[in-house]
């Protein structure tokens, strides 16, 4: 009997420390807005995304702190998303800027972040060559050396195995 009456006293506490069975949802409510690409350079064309303002819900995105003004976010394909884009302004100099959306229904806003760059990450130069390691490559860019060395490896598998069938047999080395 103490036990269930702990047991219900326990989980009274929890759902009254939780804010009771469903907690309201204020104005000031924070989601999140998803920005795709993250990084981009000026000129380059954004699309955002969240899923704060529900199912078949349109938001007002601004994008003015990057200097792209405003622009409409729209219920997509997606199961409750809003998704909107924007054009970043050749203008716009290196840094980190907040998008906000601000829910038509409810209110709520959806933040998230933007980082213009001046080169995109995409067009960053990749390193190409070997590894200096002293243990050498599989394939180096000379096919005759690459050719050389299974050669080599090749004989040299193949005095193992004939050097270690005559240890077998008793013939000595």
């Amino acid at each position: 009997m103490r036990r269930t009456a702990r047991l219900l006293t326990g989980t009274a506490l929890a759902v009254a420390a939780a804010g009771g069975p469903a907690a309201p949802a204020y104005a000031a409510d924070t989601g999140t807005l998803e920005v795709y690409p993250f990084s981009v350079v000026p000129g380059g064309q954004v699309s955002v995304n969240t899923k704060a303002c529900g199912d078949k819900a349109t938001a007002a995105g601004d994008a003015s702190a990057v200097g792209a003004g405003t622009f409409t976010l729209a219920p997509s394909a997606h199961e409750g998303d809003a998704i909107g884009q924007f054009r970043v302004p050749e203008s716009a100099q290196p840094g980190t800027y907040e998008i906000v959306a601000q829910c038509a229904e409810g209110g709520r806003q959806a933040k998230g972040d933007l980082v213009v760059t001046m080169t995109a990450v995409h067009e960053q130069v990749q390193p190409r060559g070997s590894v200096k390691t002293g243990v050498g490559g599989a394939l180096g860019p000379d096919p005759v050396q690459t050719a050389a060395g299974v050669a080599a490896l090749a004989v040299a598998a193949a005095g193992g195995t004939w050097l270690l069938h005559r240890r077998a047999r008793g013939d000595g080395i």
